[in-house]
């Protein structure tokens, strides 16, 4: 909202998705407008990185610098369509990429590929990447996007995207005990980190939600709680939307009021191949002083067991 004369170099917008509407009068236009900030003040020197499968960031590029859109060169940005599919569908929008970035389903492993004037292709093994799922797969594709940019060396960019160790509370590894794998993600504070989260795991799932709802719209986790979560735990005061959302699409259903008991009564219900998933959807502040102090307390009830 401040960024009033912020000009950033490179800018990267992953996407825009309902999160913290309640600030925005739950509007998400207004929201939208508030991320899409940060190239307002960009110029043709600069770059923006765009992903080219969120139709929110799609429409405000489509709008044009003179009608709020950006005056920066754009580097779309796509897991979801192959370098053909991409290129048409800008075409057809009447948008003009300064580069892009896909990947290749054809290759087994497959291949992401980022395409900038006058470089040469880099390419990288998505098997190779040491933080994997959809989202980690955005992040490392615009990552790489950046730095190549710079003109960063490639062997250089796929060392660090396989050596990467990840950060905290973000789809953090805990500790597998009795064939129960448990994972920190408390830093998804929004419905679509959840749904990354849910959608990056193989294997049934005690989801670990709740907290200060913001204005959240469950529908688009509808299948993947149906389809790979068993248990529900609710760990926040007030857990009446999740409860009624997805109580009949669960085995079980249950409410706690702190991480450990949210962690005795996943390691209760587990089985070995699940895995206890901390990703809340929602902000911590009914229960922590914050989504750290969230991932922290999980994490040492996870290594007291």
């Amino acid at each position: 909202d401040g960024t009033n004369a912020f000009r950033p170099d490179i800018a990267i917008l992953l996407n825009i998705t309902p999160d913290h509407l309640d600030r925005y009068n739950h509007d998400i236009e207004q929201y939208a407008d508030a991320k899409w900030r940060i190239t307002a003040s960009q110029t043709p020197e600069d770059v923006l990185v765009l992903n080219a499968d969120d139709a929110l960031s799609m429409a405000r590029w489509k709008r044009g610098s003179a009608a709020g859109g950006t005056a920066a060169r754009v580097i779309a940005v796509s897991t979801e369509q192959t370098e053909e599919q991409l290129t048409s569908a800008l075409n057809e929008a009447g948008l003009t990429p300064w580069g892009y970035a896909t990947v290749d389903a054809l290759p087994h492993p497959e291949i992401f590929t980022i395409y900038l004037p006058h470089l040469n292709p880099f390419t990288m093994t998505i098997q190779e990447l040491a933080l994997q799922g959809k989202h980690n797969l955005y992040n490392s594709m615009a990552a790489s996007v950046a730095a190549r940019v710079l003109e960063l060396r490639s062997e250089g960019i796929r060392d660090s995207l396989a050596q990467f160790d990840g950060i905290e509370h973000r789809m953090e590894f805990v500790v597998e005990t009795n064939g129960i794998k448990f994972i920190n993600d408390s830093k998804a504070t929004n419905v679509n980190s959840a749904w990354y989260a849910l959608e990056s795991i193989t294997g049934p799932v005690i989801w670990i939600a709740g907290g200060i709802d913001k204005g959240n719209d469950y529908a688009s986790l509808l299948h993947l709680v149906g389809s790979k979560v068993d248990h529900l735990i609710c760990l926040g005061k007030n857990n009446k939307k999740l409860i009624d959302t997805f109580g009949d699409r669960v085995e079980s259903v249950h409410e706690v009021s702190s991480a450990s008991e949210a962690v005795q009564l996943a390691y209760q219900l587990g089985l070995p191949g699940h895995t206890a998933l901390l990703s809340p959807a929602c902000a911590s502040f009914d229960l922590f002083g914050s989504y750290e102090e969230r991932g922290r307390e999980f994490k040492a009830a996870v290594r007291a067991l």
